[in-house]
């Protein structure tokens, strides 16, 4: 079956194709012989009912600094000449985020969007992980000062995040002096007008912090994420390093507790984190990561298995 995929994603000129999943899944499409489309999310339109893109035809390669070739751009109908929408921008999960689902939300009845457009905006990564608060490490979301020293005296050290915030940015710990959580919440507040996300500090992170991928709610691959030198944060964008890694018994019941809901949602591509083989932190939908280092530590093609899954819901409507 050879599909017509339109890419929304950042600036092509802009990733690193050595681990990028969204570069690894246009190489995969291309590889089954799909049409390729790459379009920015600003450049989404509505009107009459329509939605479409100002597109550019993409070609992609395993080149460093020629990974991509564009075609003259077109305005790209996305509800009527577009089998398949790959929603896979970076967060900031702002406005701009938000509207672009609402868009794209319209269009879903015609043309498959992955990860579904609805189910992204009411399930952002710190949020939509609260339902499944009995695997969370202890947990407050707040703007109160009062409310985060009290957290923090009950907890002895914390980790202080924004709700919203991706890729390890603006994680901070405080330790049980608590000098700085005033300053902090100080800062934190002034820069987002939602509440924050602390936690207990949980020292099982030095070990790694677990990413399991999930494709159509069922286990695809897992890397453990180990924190660099001098850091708490594993993410690998902050310098984090990916190793090998097995499930541990509590992971899988919090994959089997996750998965019929991820699969009724429509979230066919996410990313799990896991601490210390047991505690659950985020449940990433919006642009999920760790494919292409399963992959290399592995050798499990979980680029193919989303698009298994993906034409198999196509064959199904």
């Amino acid at each position: 079956m050879s599909l017509t995929v339109a890419v929304q994603m950042d600036p092509m000129e802009s990733i690193n194709i050595a681990g990028d999943p969204s570069f690894a899944l246009m190489l995969s499409a291309k590889a089954r012989g799909h049409r390729l489309f790459h379009y920015t999310a600003d450049a989404l339109n509505y009107a009459d009912g329509r939605v479409w893109a100002k597109a550019h035809p993409v070609t992609v390669e395993r080149v460093v600094g020629k990974h991509f070739t564009f075609g003259e751009p077109v305005n790209l109908d996305l509800g009527d000449e577009v089998d398949v929408v790959l929603m896979r921008q970076d967060p900031p999960f702002d406005l701009g985020y938000i509207t672009a689902t609402h868009l794209l939300e319209r269009i879903a009845h015609k043309t498959l969007v992955v990860n579904d457009p609805a189910s992204v905006r009411n399930a952002p990564e710190k949020v939509f992980v609260l339902d499944y608060a009995r695997f969370m490490p202890p947990t407050l979301v707040t703007r109160s000062l009062d409310e985060a020293k009290a957290f923090l005296a009950k907890h002895g050290e914390i980790v202080v995040k924004p709700i919203h915030g991706n890729g390890g940015k603006a994680i901070f710990k405080v330790g049980r002096d608590g000098l700085n959580l005033s300053a902090l919440i100080e800062v934190f507040n002034q820069t987002w007008r939602e509440p924050h996300m602390l936690q207990a500090f949980l020292p099982g992170v030095a070990q790694g912090d677990k990413r399991i991928v999930l494709v159509d709610g069922e286990v695809a691959g897992a890397i453990n994420r180990i924190p660099g030198e001098g850091e708490f944060r594993s993410n690998l964008a902050v310098g984090g390093s990916a190793a090998k890694t097995e499930l541990t018994a509590k992971e899988r019941e919090i994959c089997a507790a996750l998965g019929p809901e991820l699969k009724k949602r429509g979230l066919l591509f996410v990313g799990i984190d896991v601490i210390g083989g047991e505690w659950l932190t985020e449940i990433n939908v919006t642009s999920p990561t760790g494919i292409v280092a399963i992959e290399r530590l592995d050798g499990i093609d979980v680029a193919a298995m989303i698009w298994d899954a993906i034409e198999a819901k196509l064959n199904a409507r």
